[in-house]
């Protein structure tokens, strides 16, 4: 009992900050989709799309550094020092007013969101054993309340209350997290006695790990783009802020239901098909959100579309989970700096096709990334059947 406690404890703990996490990726996004922001920073679109980059530069940064830390002395020093992190970040852009002024805060977010993805994560993989799949995708509901509340927040206070006291108390709540993990007991590094530097490098090698991280790099570019760009374009087809706004919430609520039906179809399904069926989901999303300018179509499309992104990242995190067990924090952390890679440059391609064609052409690239996840998710498919009859 007083196990099954302290687990739930710990769990609470990673629920908490993975929160914080999800509104790290959402406040951009929203932010953005309100004309007072980009005034006030005096940024075009393709300077919008830099700031997202040095977003996932800070993440990419902590990624890296961030599973073998955790394999080698656990989780807590990561965890207390992202949510600090974060706070710092919120607080900086409440005071910026310039595109210069932006670019720093936007590191320190990134640094602080990418160590608590990854702490997160792990801590749960760990956690949990043959469980993990449902329970990441669990803890992934949780990463979508806290990107769901920024946009809705947004729109029922826009109009009355500037932007910055919004941002200060995202810097409020990610301080007390820090207090939090800081009081909290977390279990000893799982490599703490045969942790290795050079194994930790050598992870890239375990076969397998590239083809779920050429996946995630897909996935999450799709995903930082959706988030990112999704309002800014709802926008430009002649639909007023507040439904922009509107419409990306409905986005991050679909991800946070998706991932609660992930959790129970994985009883009836495979890890790997459910990735593949989620994929050709997405696809279909992407498509219908890329050829119609209607509002409620707009709606149907960003609604499958998170529906569909709901079931991918943690159910390709479970698959890696279950095949290696060993170093989980450094291959949780490989998965996620490729898988950066693809969030980094999505939204930065996004931006730079948009301000010279069209946000309706910089939209391509998450239709692209779709497609990209249906080939990659088969070829997994693919290798464990013939792994099976071999």
């Amino acid at each position: 009992m007083a196990k099954t406690i302290r687990r739930g404890v710990l769990f609470g703990g990673a629920a908490t900050g993975i929160f914080v996490f999800g509104i790290v990726m959402a406040v951009l996004g929203t932010l953005f989709g309100l004309p007072e922001m980009r005034q006030r920073l005096k940024i075009d679109l393709a300077q919008q799309g830099t700031v997202f980059l040095l977003l996932y530069v800070g993440i990419l940064l902590a990624t890296l550094v961030a599973g073998p830390v955790i394999d080698w002395i656990g989780n807590k020093v990561i965890l207390v020092a992202s949510a600090a992190l974060v706070a710092a970040g919120m607080g900086g852009f409440a005071y910026a007013h310039s595109f210069g002024g932006a670019a720093v805060p936007a590191v320190l977010l990134g640094l602080g969101g990418g160590g608590l993805n990854t702490s997160t994560n792990a801590l749960v993989s760990d956690l949990y054993g043959e469980k993990r799949g449902p329970m990441l995708n669990v803890l992934g509901i949780f990463y979508g309340i806290g990107a769901l509340c920024i946009p809705l927040l947004a729109a029922v206070i826009a109009g009355h209350f500037p932007i910055a006291p919004q941002l200060l108390i995202c810097a409020g709540l990610a301080g007390a997290c820090a207090l939090l993990f800081l009081a909290m007991q977390f279990p000893e590094a799982s490599a703490a006695q045969s942790f290795s530097w050079r194994e930790a490098l050598q992870v890239a090698r375990y076969p397998g790990v590239l083809l779920l991280g050429f996946l995630l790099f897909c996935q999450s570019g799709n995903e930082a783009s959706i988030g990112g760009w999704t309002s800014t374009y709802v926008g430009e087809t002649g639909l007023g802020a507040r439904t922009a706004t509107l419409i990306l919430a409905g986005y991050w609520a679909a991800l946070m239901v998706g991932r609660l039906l992930a959790a129970r179809l994985l009883k009836f399904v495979g890890k790997r098909q459910l990735v593949l069926g989620s994929g050709l989901g997405a696809l279909v999303g992407a498509a219908i959100l890329l050829t119609n300018r209607m509002e409620g179509m707009l709606v149907v499309g960003v609604l499958l579309i998170g529906l569909s992104y709901a079931g991918v990242f943690p159910t390709a995190l479970a698959i890696a989970g279950d095949t290696y067990r060993k170093m989980t924090g450094t291959v949780f952390g490989l998965l996620f700096a490729i898988a950066l890679v693809g969030g980094m440059s999505f939204p930065w391609a996004v931006g730079q096709i948009s301000e010279r064609l069209g946000v309706r052409y910089g939209m391509v690239v998450p239709l692209a990334g779709a497609a990209g996840i249906c080939v990659l998710a088969w070829r997994i498919l693919r290798g464990e059947k013939l792994e099976e009859s071999s």
